[in-house]
Order: structure tokens, then sequence, then C-alpha cells
């Protein structure tokens, strides 16, 4: 029979870049209004419902897949705020357009949409490979597949993203140990490159011992039963000096399953 396909690149999802700093909108909102006030930007770094705010202001509608879109410009938004004491006038609440689509909740590979504007949080990949802290349900291991953080499905088969924005600007470029490496290159990175490499970005939320977690995953699912020696090395005791984390219990325990799963692959 023919070789088996190579496993699909590790999947990546961004957050935006830090909030301007104060000084520079503090000044155009002055300049603006002609009086002083208080204030505090807000980039995905707060309580604060974004989406809904949003919609409020006429930026777009939130979708069935409780994101906010744009009718020019889809989902593929970063939304920031200013919080402020200035007494401004509402805008006119955007409308749903959405219509009878239901693309993203019949593309949603673990049934987190299970109705329109309804999100089961706990169903969710980005929820599982970013905010979970503990370990990745056993039963939910299959329906990470190749995510390591983050996830965009329900955005990636949207229509209203048929023809999403491009940057040249650097600040949105991948770093170079992200742009689409392989799982076994990622997975034999030292501690210390993968804490260097995720400094100053939103996978930092994850930390090095979780992105491990989400990389053993992602092994135990790739099928390719030769990733299965950069696993047996890493845990033989010779890579753990410049790999402490995976002998965190949280880690060792993705791993055995990654393995164990390998093995029965390599049967078949």
């Amino acid at each position: 029979p023919p070789p088996p396909p190579p496993p699909p690149p590790p999947l990546f999802f961004f957050h935006p870049p830090a909030a301007p700093p104060d000084p520079l909108w503090s000044r155009g909102l002055g300049d603006v209004y002609k009086r002083q006030f208080q204030g505090k930007a807000y980039v995905d770094t707060g309580p604060v419902q974004e989406r809904v705010y949003a919609q409020h202001a006429g930026l777009g509608w939130i979708g069935k897949n409780t994101c906010l879109i744009n009718a020019e410009k889809g989902s593929w938004l970063f939304l920031s705020e200013v919080i402020c004491s200035l007494d401004l006038p509402p805008d006119e609440v955007a409308l749903d357009q959405c219509g009878d689509c239901t693309l993203c909740i019949e593309a949603c590979p673990t049934e987190a949409l299970p109705r329109p504007w309804v999100l089961d949080a706990t169903k969710c990949l980005s929820y599982l490979t970013i905010e979970l802290k503990n370990t990745v349900p056993e039963s939910q291991r299959d329906d990470l597949t190749n995510h390591v953080f983050g996830c965009d499905i329900c955005q990636d088969v949207c229509p209203w993203n048929s023809a999403p924005a491009k940057s040249d600007d650097g600040a949105w470029a991948p770093r170079a140990i992200f742009d689409r490496p392989s799982l076994t290159d990622l997975w034999t990175r030292s501690d210390a490159e993968l804490r260097v490499a995720i400094k100053g970005s939103a996978l930092k939320r994850a930390g090095v011992k979780r992105l491990r977690r989400n990389l053993a995953v992602a092994l135990g699912n790739s099928g390719d039963v030769k990733v299965r020696d950069a696993l047996d090395q890493t845990m033989s005791g010779t890579e753990t000096d410049k790999m402490p984390s995976v002998r965190d219990p949280l880690v060792a325990e993705h791993v055995d399953w990654a393995q164990r799963k390998l093995a029965l692959a390599s049967q078949g």
C-alpha cells in the first residue's frame, strides 16, 4: 500500500497585538470632544463583553457562531474599545444578516454550537487548548486533531469571510518557529526555546506546560507511527534535562495516551 500522507502541521490561532498607548487614543478623543475625561483602553484584556457593545455601536451583528460579523469585513475582526466617562450619543444597533445559513453550526467538529447563538465552551477547541488548565478529557482528545492553540473553523466556513482582509504589517506575521512547523519539530524544542518563542504572544496564556500537553495530543492524533520515536526518546530520560515540562504529571499523562494510540495505529 502507498505510504500514508504526512501529518498536517499544527494549527495555531492568534490574538491581536497590544492596545495602543493611552496617550494616543486619549489625545484623539480629547481633540474631538474638547474636554478632559477618564478612560481606559481594552483589547481583549479584561472582562468586557466586547461583541455586545460592538453590536450596539453598529459595527455588526452577533452571528450564529457567537462572533461579531461586519457586512464588509466579515468576522475576522479584533475588537477594541475605550471605556470612558464621556457622554457619547449611541449608534443604531446593527441588524442580523445570517438568514437561514447554518454552516458554522454544521462545521463545528465538537458540536460546541448546539443551536444558533449558543456556544458550549466546554466543547470548544479554543477552550480545550487555551483555557482548560487541567487534563483534556480522553473522550475529547480525538476531536483536537492537530489543533495546538485555538480554533476558527466556525469562522473559516462563514460566507461573510469569503474575502478576508490581508496585511503586510509584520505585527500580524507568524513567528518563524510557528510558521507551518511539523509537530515533531515543535515537540523536540527545549523548554527554553518554547518559552522564548511564546514570550509576548497570546500563546503565553497556555504556557510551555499546556502547549506540550496539546502537542502530545496532536502527535497521538497524527497517526504517524514515526513520531513514537520522538515521544519515546523524550520520556526515556535522555531529553528531560532540556525538557523538564515533560516530567509534569499533566504532560506525562497525555504523552502516555499518545504513545498508546500510536502503538495501536502501528498494529493496524
